[in-house]
């Protein structure tokens, strides 16, 4: 089985003496781990790191097996940020949930255009935490739990939409809501249409929201937390005062 694919270095490790293990999220056949040969030498190192846009050359005897693959590097990749530690602690959490969230050999080529997306949002430091909110709305949608916020749950109206459904992802109005605010999640205005703009506070209430679809629909059936690289992410956007 031979394919070629364009694809994003989610992780690697070292596997043997020198080669190392590479999971990678292609356009068009998903999340692929692959064996590539001299991984672990100090010059490819350097490539395969999380971020890194790459043609990947996948060879495997059967299907279903661990296959080998060539990398060849697209463009420069994230060195652009090498002088953000901010954006680097975002490209490392969006890494971590895509390698976490989305099962393998499985095409989500929607979760490969949203990474896309918000790899090339990193260097605008105004913009990206909310792209990274919209880039968790759409694993979520691309895995079949996608946030219902076009028109209120109980009333049906679209207009005043504040709050979301803990239980079913569904969007609420504010007065059909207000005897149960409580029990609510926060519905930030740039979830449901960018035109909206962002206001203080909107960018936490957005991770807050995808956080918890993601813990009850993806990452607990599977018995695993939210990555740690997401947890430390939200840590330094709230110590840089991006919250």
């Amino acid at each position: 089985m031979e394919w070629e694919d364009d694809a994003y270095i989610l992780s690697a490790r070292s596997h043997g003496e020198s080669g190392a293990i590479v999971d990678l999220l292609t356009e068009t056949r998903g999340r692929h781990a692959a064996h590539v040969a001299g991984g672990a030498s100090r010059r490819m190192r350097s490539l395969l790191q999380p971020g890194v846009k790459v043609i990947v050359s996948y060879r495997a005897r059967v299907e279903g097996q661990l296959g080998s693959a060539s990398l060849e590097p697209i463009g420069e990749g994230p060195s652009e940020l090498f002088d953000d530690p901010l954006a680097l602690s975002g490209l490392a959490a969006a890494a971590a949930v895509a390698g976490g969230a989305l099962p393998e050999r499985e095409a989500h080529p929607g979760a490969f255009h949203a990474f896309d997306a918000l790899i090339g949002a990193l260097g605008i430091p105004d913009v990206w935490p909310a792209i990274f909110v919209q880039f968790e709305a759409g694993l979520l949608r691309e895995l079949g739990f996608g946030l219902d916020l076009g028109k209120c749950a109980a009333t049906g109206v679209t207009e005043d939409l504040i709050w979301v459904s803990p239980r079913t992802g569904r969007a609420v109005s504010r007065e059909a809501g207000e005897p149960y605010a409580d029990r609510l999640l926060a519905l930030p205005p740039f979830m449901i249409s960018p035109r909206n703009g962002l206001r203080d506070g909107d960018v936490r209430d957005g991770f807050s929201l995808t956080g918890h679809f993601l813990e009850q629909f993806v990452f607990g059936p599977l018995n695993k937390p939210l990555p740690p690289a997401r947890v430390w992410l939200l840590e330094r956007l709230s110590d840089a005062g991006r919250l």
